[in-house]
């Protein structure tokens, strides 16, 4: 979208409660003794609803890592039925093939993906995104605490367990050190991945706030001062390791306009390309309004609506936390300039501040704005700055 907000509209109704299930599950021998563990989180406070682990006795990773699913899924239909979760594994296996893009050959796992499915029919929207084993880290220790069951070894940490797992009232009030960390107010471990996102200058449809997504527009001629001026910034701020770009033309020239100034290199990543808008493409909101009254209703109420011939912001935030992930892999403890657009750097920021989709239309963003954000191995992300213009003359749409 061109505009900082998408229209004049607040979102539709109220959306489904919202979970996070973290879940993994492994094997010491493949097969060997065998164990999964699986929580509930609430996204907003981060607070942990539930644990679960158990052991397997002698089972593979991956009967491991589905069983762990299940489990997790089943514990959020208990607590909210018809919620809306969202899956995060480090098992690439599971999260494709649940999303449907991998085939499951093996017997196992398709009885197994079937009891999950099972388990989503009693949920809202489920989706799966695969993490790095560093953000799963209290699926991970459950797990292993399960495995240790397994195999006759006691407990870690010394937490009392029964058979289903759930960690007793003495253990939870004892405070489990990995859970204080990611509900409490303790500091992160080790150093931070930053990233600075710079949405791209001023276009023709940024001035007149119409749908701009893949549609590839050039830069306005304030648009290319906009992407000096960041530049500049950027280069006497110093310390960045790399740029990262749209492909899109708004974008990559900003990029190399800051790569100019800095001597940074630049790469291209494809799934920081702007929402596709379908046939509302180059019109204002008023005008898509008009010719599609039901669909903009619906695209405003829910995230898994998308356009007439175009993608949902479910669909754009899943690609573009898949780039990030890979980025934060690749590039652990650097500092990395993303530069995209309005709604890949909104849902960037969702996912740090662990906010719904419907948060879209609480942001804005301007054109050119710098956003930081910090990301740790261990899970937790830091926002230090959001829509910050201070580098430009103008603040112009």
């Amino acid at each position: 979208m061109s505009g900082g907000v998408w229209g004049g509209r607040p979102p539709g109704p109220a959306p489904n409660r919202r979970l996070v299930v973290e879940a993994d599950g492994g094997s010491r021998g493949n097969p060997g003794p065998a164990g999964y563990g699986a929580l509930v989180r609430d996204p907003v406070t981060g607070e942990v609803l539930e644990e679960i682990s158990d052991g397997l006795g002698r089972a593979t990773n991956n009967v491991a890592e589905y069983s762990g699913l299940v489990a997790g899924l089943q514990a959020a239909a208990r607590i909210a039925p018809q919620a809306d979760v969202e899956v995060r594994m480090d098992s690439k296996l599971v999260v494709e093939q649940m999303s449907g893009r991998w085939q499951i050959k093996d017997p196992n796992l398709r009885a197994l993906a079937r009891t999950a499915q099972d388990a989503e029919r009693q949920l809202g929207r489920v989706s799966y995104v695969w993490v790095p084993r560093a953000r799963n880290a209290d699926a991970d220790r459950l797990a292993n605490e399960a495995m240790d069951a397994a195999a006759g070894k006691p407990a870690r940490g010394g937490e009392a367990r029964g058979r289903s797992g759930s960690a007793s009232a003495e253990g939870a009030q004892a405070g489990d050190s990995a859970t204080s960390r990611a509900v409490g107010w303790g500091p992160p471990r080790g150093r931070a991945t930053k990233t600075l996102l710079l949405r791209h200058g001023q276009t023709a449809l940024s001035t007149e706030r119409r749908f701009a997504g893949r549609g590839d527009i050039p830069l306005t001629e304030v648009g290319e001062r906009q992407a000096a001026e960041a530049g500049a910034r950027l280069a006497a701020r110093g310390g960045i390791d790399l740029i990262v770009t749209s492909p899109l033309q708004r974008a990559r020239r900003t990029a190399e306009a800051v790569a100019e100034a800095t001597g940074v290199a630049l790469q291209v990543e494809d799934d920081l390309a702007e929402t596709d808008f379908g046939k509302w493409e180059g019109l204002t909101f008023a005008e898509a309004s008009e010719r599609w009254p039901d669909e903009l209703s619906a695209w405003l109420a829910s995230g898994d609506a998308a356009p007439p011939g175009g993608e949902s912001f479910a669909a754009t935030a899943s690609r573009v936390s898949a780039a990030l992930d890979r980025l934060l892999a690749a590039y652990e403890s650097q500092t990395l300039l993303l530069v995209s657009h309005v709604t890949p750097i909104k849902l960037l920021a969702c996912r740090a501040m662990l906010a719904p989709l419907a948060a879209l239309f609480r942001i804005n963003l301007d054109v050119a704005s710098l956003c930081e954000i910090d990301w740790y191995a261990d899970g937790p992300a830091v926002v230090r700055s959001l829509n910050d213009t201070a580098h430009l003359r103008h603040n112009e749409a």
